[in-house]
C-alpha cells in the first residue's frame, strides 16, 4: 500500500457448493463483483467469511488462491485471528508471505468465559508484531469475550506500533472511535467500523477512515463515503438512510447469510450455502430480505447480467 487504506473494505464471503466443499470458482466470481465495485479493498477469512466453519488446510488454500486472483489490483487483508499467540503469528507470517497487505486479528478468547487481561492482549500482538513486517488490524467484535477498552486499545498502538489499524464493531462504536482518533492522531491512521455499516455516518463523524460491511452492498456504501469525504455530508446521509432498512435487517435478521442470498439472486454465485450447523434462513426471512433489496437498485442484483 502506497498510503493508509480507508473507505470501504468488504469481506469476502467463503462459497460453497451444495455439498459443503469449497467453491474457489464462486468466491473468484465474488471477488470480480467487488472489484467492480469499486471498493478499497477486501477480507478474507473473517467471521463473515465463515472462517470458523474451516479446516487449516482449507483457510491456506483461499488465502493463496484469491491472493493470487486479486494480483495486487486492490489490497487484500487476511484475518489470522487465534487463541494461541504462536499459531496466530505463523498465520499472520503464512499470510503476509502469501502477499496480504495487512492482516486482522481479534484479542485471544474462547468461548464466553475464557478471555486475556489487558496486559496479556498487549503480548500477544506484541509477538505476532514480532513475527511480520505489514500492518496489523486489530478486531473488536462482539463476537470476542475478551474486553477492549478505548484505554487498552490506545496503549496497544502506543506500545505495538505495527497496529495501526482498529476495526471497532461495537455497542457505542462512534463513542470508542472518537476516543481513539483524540488520543492517537496519526498513530492510528486506520480507524474502520464494521457491522455492516449500519452506524456509518456516525462513525465517519467520529474520526472513521473507512468501514468493513459485508458484501451485499459495497458499491453503494463506497460512494456513499466517498460523497462523506468530498465534503457532501447531506448527500451521504441521504443515500446512507436510504440503504439502512436493508442494512438493518441483515444485520439483525440474517447476518452472514444475507450476502450469500443476495449474491446467488443477482446469479454471481450458484450456491448460496452455509455450513452446517448454520443452516438457511426461514422463507420468511428470505422474502423480506430480497423486497428490500428488490425495492432499491442494488448493483449485486444486476452485475452478473
Amino acid at each position: 500500500m502506497d498510503a493508509p487504506l480507508s473507505g470501504v473494505v468488504p469481506v469476502v464471503p467463503t462459497i460453497f457448493r451444495e455439498d459443503e466443499s469449497l467453491d474457489l470458482a464462486g468466491t473468484a466470481r465474488v471477488v470480480d463483483y467487488l472489484i467492480d465495485a469499486q471498493v478499497d479493498g477486501l477480507c478474507l477469512l473473517a467471521n463473515y467469511s465463515e472462517q470458523f466453519a474451516l479446516t487449516d488446510d482449507e483457510r491456506d488454500a483461499i488465502a493463496r488462491a484469491l491472493l493470487e486472483y486479486v494480483a495486487g489490483r486492490v489490497p487484500v487483508i487476511v484475518t489470522t485471528s487465534h487463541f494461541s499467540a504462536r499459531i496466530a503469528a505463523a498465520r499472520s507470517r503464512a499470510a503476509q508471505e502469501m502477499g496480504a497487505a495487512m492482516v486482522m486479528l481479534m484479542p485471544p478468547f474462547v468461548g464466553a468465559t475464557l478471555s486475556v487481561a489487558g496486559p496479556g492482549v498487549i503480548d500477544y500482538f506484541q509477538e505476532i508484531a514480532d513475527a511480520i513486517d505489514i500492518p496489523i488490524m486489530v478486531q473488536d467484535a462482539p463476537l470476542s469475550s475478551t474486553p477492549l477498552p478505548a484505554g487498552l486499545l490506545i496503549d496497544l498502538v502506543a506500545q505495538v506500533p505495527r497496529v495501526q489499524y482498529a476495526k471497532v464493531e461495537v455497542p457505542q462504536a462512534a463513542e470508542k472511535l472518537r476516543a481513539l482518533t483524540g488520543a492517537l492522531g496519526a498513530r492510528l491512521p486506520g480507524p474502520f467500523d464494521g457491522e455492516e455499516s449500519v452506524t456509518l455516518i456516525p462513525d465517519l463523524d467520529a474520526g472513521a477512515r473507512g468501514t468493513m460491511p459485508s458484501s451485499s452492498v459495497p458499491g453503494e456504501l463506497a460512494a456513499i463515503v466517498r460523497r462523506y469525504r468530498a465534503g457532501d455530508r447531506a448527500g451521504a446521509v441521504t443515500d446512507w438512510e436510504r440503504l439502512l432498512p436493508l442494512i438493518h435487517f441483515e444485520n439483525r435478521q440474517c447476518g452472514l447469510r444475507a450476502q450469500k442470498i443476495l449474491l446467488a439472486e443477482g446469479g454471481i454465485i450458484g450456491c448460496e450455502r452455509t455450513r452446517a450447523p448454520l443452516g438457511p434462513v426461514s422463507p420468511g426471512t428470505r422474502r423480506g430480505l430480497l423486497e428490500l433489496a428488490a425495492a432499491r437498485d442494488l448493483l449485486i442484483m444486476r452485475w452478473s447480467g
